[in-house]
Parts: structure tokens; sequence; C-alpha cells
């Protein structure tokens, strides 16, 4: 198959070239075929014109008609062989870009009209061929009457042979003609549709306007109207049609006859339904789709006040390990009887179950108590999921998790409903799955807010929105000041100042942590060099940094190489730093793991074991780990607050302490907010302390604040 020309003039002249080569030979003309090719170039452009205008035009269509009488293509197969090429061609080559289906209906119509201005130039060619005749009988009535014959005979060759149906009534609807291509459409002989009037063509799809039109046509005030009708045939069966009737006025101008043209649309109505079908239900499982679900859920929430709705969205636990373990095919299948049980718990009026995409659907529920519809909905889904499917002599247990939002329609978008109802589905899922839990306002605003600030955080490091607050580490032996942990905030434009509790797990699940702490380390690294600058070589000047390390940045080929690479920058030697690794993130550690923190310690940097205590605590890792500092969990302060303290916490902390001196590491304590807090943990041999007793995070000059204090005291 040759490819089609570049442009779009070279399109037209394909067109063109096409249709000149079909109707040249039927046509009475003195012109060549490429002469004759350029009389019907400007008709292309036109037929051109009118299929991609904004609004359709079937006087455009008329127009080319009535030209193609006026370039004497009046035998009947030149307007069938035009009709039929601007079927098969004019939107091949001049609508590549739009909507198809819209196109070929423009098509359609096109051809409409074009057989319609066709049918009147050729009816008023014979009229003035008649009375032409008639004006000439006089002279030579033999003449005259070989004229009219003539005409006559040309109209009745392109009734008999058009392609599309035509039939002619009178003003009161009796049925005078039809042609043979009407007779094939109805099945039925021409004296059974003679015998009938036009009024008695209705159908039960009959649009409003339909009669509407006729009756205004038949009164002579529209000259032709256009519309898509059915016809009942005589077998009983549905012809469903493109119907154009144009008024036929005598010489007088008054109304005489109505001309109905008709194409028979039925298969291409079939065809269009099938593909609405297809577009709009699942393919594996024959659910309504995503697009037909929201066209359902758009309807219901704009169905007016006082009405209310309920939805089901359900995510399957654990499919993603079917589909892994037995195969996508096996995954299909089970996929498949899951919509058979979903869809036989949603068969009252109203309730609709549709599939979403993978494992995910959503069942619809409408009525006045849709709050008790949608729980007993829920609950009958979360039953049906119950027993076992059986795949390939495998039973497969299938739970899920749904989440439910109901309420009364028109408050709120599509998309928020389903947003919603994913985000409590969710819930449900963390919550341990194999459950349905009800939408909750504030949860929702919580999950859009920690989506918003994940969307966020990219352009807030860039925007330089983060900064570091200090918080002390003081000994506590004589209570001077050893140093600082950096504690990263984000200054957020909406919601103000942010802790890193709610934005570090997020940097860390983006993958964000890794750059944002580079730029914490970064700056406080360099702080931490003004410090020493400012305090000199004395004790003070031995100040020192603690920053966190997350999982990730741990696991960041890059770490000892950025590190050294800051530490080089900022001319601050290696011991001012300390990186504060959780215990829990060194648990079960391979040698790759600790790899990197070995480097970093033989470097000179500090390594803390933070939080200490609040996971397994294998005391035996600690001769494997590089760690100089163990930094106790709060937990352990948080039981000094009553007198008497705990004295099993009190043990503990001894023992903790005595085996961390025995191997030369530093004990920290934090969370101390008491004097009394602070002794004890000095009596209980703890080294260094941070809390709100001695001062709570705050911008750098705080501590020099305090350093300077301790110097000065």
């Amino acid at each position: 198959m040759s490819a089609q020309p570049d442009g779009p003039e070279d399109r037209l002249r394909r067109l063109t070239t096409i249709w000149s080569r079909a109707v040249f030979p039927v046509t009475s003309t003195s012109l060549t075929r490429p002469e004759f090719e350029e009389q019907l170039l400007p008709l292309a452009r036109r037929l051109s014109r009118a299929l991609r205008a904004r609004a359709f035009d079937a006087a455009e269509g008329e127009a080319v008609g009535a030209a193609l009488v006026d370039a004497h293509c009046t035998a009947p197969e030149a307007l069938s062989r035009s009709l039929d090429c601007v079927d098969a061609y004019l939107v091949l080559y001049c609508g590549e870009d739009g909507d198809q289906e819209d196109l070929r209906a423009r098509s359609s119509r096109l051809q409409h009209a074009m057989a319609a201005g066709f049918a009147r130039a050729l009816r008023e060619r014979t009229l003035a061929e008649q009375e032409a005749i008639a004006q000439a009988a006089l002279r030579a009535q033999g003449v005259v009457a070989q004229a009219l014959h003539a005409s006559e005979a040309r109209f009745r060759a392109v009734f008999e042979g058009a392609a599309i149906g035509i039939g002619i009534a009178d003003l009161e609807g009796n049925i005078l003609q039809v042609n043979g291509a009407l007779l094939r459409m109805f099945g039925g002989s021409e004296q059974t549709m003679r015998g009938r009037k036009v009024q008695e063509w209705t159908h039960a799809e009959d649009a409003p306007q339909i009669w509407r039109l006729y009756e205004e046509l038949v009164r002579g005030e529209r000259e032709h109207y256009h519309v898509e009708k059915a016809f009942y045939r005589p077998d009983g069966t549905v012809l469903w049609t493109n119907l154009t009737v144009s008024l036929l006025r005598d010489a007088d101008n008054n109304p005489q006859y109505q001309l109905a043209l008709m194409e028979d649309t039925t298969e291409r109505r079939l065809l269009n339904l099938r593909l609405r079908y297809e577009a709009t239900h699942d393919a594996l499982t024959g659910l309504p789709n995503r697009t037909l679900f929201f066209e359902r859920l758009e309807k219901t929430l704009n169905s007016g006040e006082g009405r209310r709705f309920g939805l089901c969205y359900l995510d399957l636990d654990g499919f993603k390990t079917i589909n892994d373990s037995l195969g996508h095919a096996a995954g299909d299948r089970l996929l498949v009887e899951v919509a058979d049980r979903l869809q036989s718990c949603a068969t009252a009026p109203g309730e609709m179950v549709a599939r979403l995409g993978g494992d995910e659907f959503v069942a619809l529920t409408t009525g006045p108590d849709s709050r008790r519809e949608v729980d007993e909905l829920a609950a009958r889904i979360m039953n049906a999921l119950v027993a076992p499917i059986r795949i390939d002599g495998r039973e497969l247990t299938v739970r899920g998790s749904i989440g439910v939002v109901e309420g009364p329609v028109g408050e709120r978008s599509a998309a928020e409903v389903l947003r919603s109802a994913d985000i409590t589905m969710y819930r449900a899922k963390s919550a341990g799955g194999n459950r349905f839990e009800l939408a909750d306002p504030e949860a929702d605003a919580r999950a859009i807010t920690r989506h918003g600030l994940t969307t966020a955080l990219p352009a807030a490091l860039d925007r330089g929105e983060f900064f570091i607050e200090y918080q002390p580490l003081v000994r506590l032996g004589d209570g001077s000041v050893r140093g600082a942990e950096a504690l990263v905030r984000w200054l957020h434009p909406q919601h103000g100042v942010l802790g890193p509790d709610r934005f570090i797990p997020l940097a860390e699940h983006t993958g964000l942590i890794v750059p944002l702490g580079r730029w914490v380390m970064e700056q406080s690294v360099r702080q931490a060099g003004k410090w020493r600058e400012l305090y000199g070589d004395g004790a003070e000047g031995s100040l020192r940094i603690n920053v966190n390390l997350s999982p990730c940045q741990l696991q960041h080929p890059g770490l000892v190489q950025d590190t050294v690479d800051i530490l080089e920058r900022t001319g601050v030697a290696p011991d001012a730093l300390c990186l504060e690794v959780t215990e829990s993130a060194l648990i079960g550690a391979d040698d790759d793991v600790l790899k990197p923190l070995h480097r970093l310690a033989e470097m000179g940097v500090d390594i803390a074991l933070d939080d200490f205590g609040t996971g397994y605590s294998n005391l035996a890792n600690l001769r494997r780990l590089p760690v100089s500092v163990l930094k106790l969990d709060r937990s352990f302060t948080r039981s000094m607050q009553q007198f008497p303290a705990d004295p099993v916490d009190l043990k503990i902390v001894e023992g903790i302490v005595a085996l961390a001196h025995s191997l030369d590491l530093a004990v920290t304590v934090e969370g101390v907010e008491t004097g009394a807090q602070a002794e004890q943990l000095r009596i209980l041999g703890c080294d260094t302390a941070q809390g709100w007793y001695y001062a709570r995070p705050g911008p750098p000059d705080r501590l020099h604040e305090l350093a300077l204090a301790d110097a000065t005291g």
C-alpha cells in the first residue's frame, strides 16, 4: 500500500484525482480528464473545509452537489460514484488529525447534503429546461417534447440508480414514490411502502424534536432538516438511518412535495455501540472500567440536592505475591473470579461495581440511607472474599482492604471522592488489611498534607527553605558545653516551621534525604568551624557538632567521599564531627554496611549509636561497631522524673554506663528536663546530656552565649 502524500494540498490533489477518474467516464463533457480534474479541485477543497469547519454547514455540501450538475455530471452513476468517493476518501485525505468518529459522521451528512443539492439542482435544471421547452413550444413542439422526455429520463435514472434511499411524499404525508435502494433498506414492496403515511413511521427512540421539525417543513417554515432516526422494518427489526428531508417547491415557490434521503447506518451504529462498550468496560473482567465509573459517579454527584451516595474502594491484599509466584495468567483468573463475586454483591438498584485497574475495584451505591447501605455493601464484599479461590489446583485465600466514603452529593467532585476513598483504603491496609475503614476528613487532610509536603520537598531545598537549630551537649561533670546536635527545620510557606518528624520520613521515602543530609552536614560542620575559631585552642575549642545519619544515607555509596569533601572545603578537623546512627539501623548490619563507618572512624570522625536501648540492644554487637559514643534513649530519663526513680531503670542505666566505659565508650543521655534528672545521671556516671533543662534547640548564637558563660564563669 502506497504512502499517503505529505502535505494537505498533496492529499487534496490525490482525492481530486481519484474523484475525477471515477466520474469522468460517465460525464458528458468536452474537457480532457486533467482539465476535468482541475474543475473538481475547488469542489474537493470546499468539501475539505466543510469537513473540518468548527460548525457544520449543510449548504456547502448542497453547493457541491449543485456544482456537479453545473459540470454536466448528470448521469445516474455520476452522483453515486461521487458519493462513494467522498465516503471512502474524504476523511482519509482531509481529516487525519481530527476525531475520526465525528469526521465520519460529518462526511455522511455532507453526502446527504450533496445528494439533496444534486437533486434540487437537477430538478431546477429540469424545470428550467421545461420552461425553455414551453417557451419554444410554438416554434418546435416536437423538439420540446423530446427535450422534456430527456430531462425526465435523466431525473428518473438518478432517482432509481442512487445508492441512498430516496422517497417523495406530498405535504399530507402520503408516500408517492420510493426508489429501489429505499425498498431494499426496508425489505418491503413498493405497494406496501406507497400505501403508508410518513406520520406512521414513529419509533420509540425518536428524539422529541424530530416531528416538530417535520411539521415546520410541511408548513413551509424550513427548507430541510437532518436527523438520526430509527424505523421499524416489516419483520420487526430496526433500521437506523441518517435522514435528510427537504422541501420541494413548485414554479411559484409554493411548497409541493417533501423529499427524503436516507442512509442505512444500522451496521455503523452497532459497530459504534460495540466500540463504546469496549471503551467503557474492562477487557479482562467485563466490569465497567474507570471511564464509565467516573461518568456514573459524576452523574450521581450532580443528581441534585437531598440525595446521598456511598462508595467502596477495594484493593486486594498481597495480590503482587500471587502474580510473582504463580504468574500473571493465574493472577488474571483470580481477578476474574473476584470480579464475579463483587458483581454478585451489587445487585440492588443504584449499585454498580467497576474495575479501576490492576487489583483495584470500586462499588457505588445510592439511596436515602446510603450510610447503612454502603456499610452493608462493604460487609458483603468482605464476606464474598472469605471462601478460597481455586487456581491451578491451589486454593488461594484472598483478602482485601476497603476504603468507604459516604455523604451527600454535590459537596465534592468525583476526583475528590475517589482520592478520599483511596486514602482511606491505604489506612485500612496500614492497619493490617482484611478490613474496611470509613473515611475521616481529618485523616484525609493529614494524608493530603503529607503528599503536598512530599512533592514540595525538592523545590524547598533549592529555594533554601531549610534551616538548622542547635541543641547544646553539656558535660554532666562540670556543666560545660561540649558541643551541639544539629536539628534541621523546614520553614514551609504555608505550614510554618516543621520539625524533622514531619518531613524526614518523607525525605527518606523519596531519596531526598541524601542531598538534604549532605546540606545539613556541610552547614553544621561549617558552624562547628566558626565555633572553634571563636573559642581558640582552649578547652572550649574542642566543641563538636553531632549530625544525624539516616539509614538511607548510611547505605549511600558517596557517604565517605561527601564527608571528606565537606571537611576539606570547610577546613574543619574530623574530630569536630560526630555522626549519630540509630541502633535499629545497625541491627544485623553486614560488613559492607559497616565499612563506611569504619573508614570514617579511622579518619577521626566520632560515631554515636543513637536511641540505644530501644532496639534489641545486642551488646555483643558493640565489639564490631566502630562507635565511640552510646546515646541513651529519652525513655530512660523519663522514668527518672518521679521520685524515687524506678530502681530497675537505674540498674539498667548503671550497667550500660559501666559496660560502655569498660569499652572506652562515652555515654550521652537525651531528654533531660529537670535538675534532679541531671544529678541522678551524673551520679550514675553518664558523660554528657542534652535536653530542655539546659536549652531548647535554637540558633547558633545561643550556643555561643552558653559557651561564653562557661568560659567566664
